[in-house]
């Protein structure tokens, strides 16, 4: 039982170092919370028309999946016009206008797409 538990505790350890060095293998807790609400936000608001994930076509032909956006754009660009309104999508997009936390929480999900797409 002893050398189990001592096997046992050496793959934690090697777990645990191998999540803190490799990038993109293990976000910070406060970017993975923001970045699960930044994702509920983009599926309640934009899902019916845009592919979020890293796979799949956009429901709507005019709409880019976001994981061709953060390619096209820097997503701190995206900001400003996520706070102001989006006007310029597809020509039937409609407006929205999110608030500072929600923008913050929709950045730090592109960023993780972003992330995720160079770690390929």
């Amino acid at each position: 039982m002893g050398n189990l538990g001592n096997c046992i505790r050496i793959i934690a350890m090697a777990l645990g170092t191998l999540a803190a060095v490799s990038p993109g293998f293990a976000a910070p807790p406060d970017d993975y919370n923001a970045a699960a609400k930044g994702l509920a936000i983009l599926e309640k608001n934009c899902a019916r028309c845009h592919a979020l994930g890293l796979t799949g076509a956009s429901p709507h032909p005019q709409a880019p999946p976001f994981r061709d956006v953060v390619e096209r754009y820097p997503v701190e660009d995206l900001e400003e016009s996520l706070a102001e309104g989006i006007v310029s999508g597809h020509p039937d997009m409609p407006e929205f206008t999110f608030e500072a936390d929600e923008v913050n929480s929709i950045v730090t999900y592109l960023n993780s797409l972003k992330a995720k797409e160079n770690a390929k």
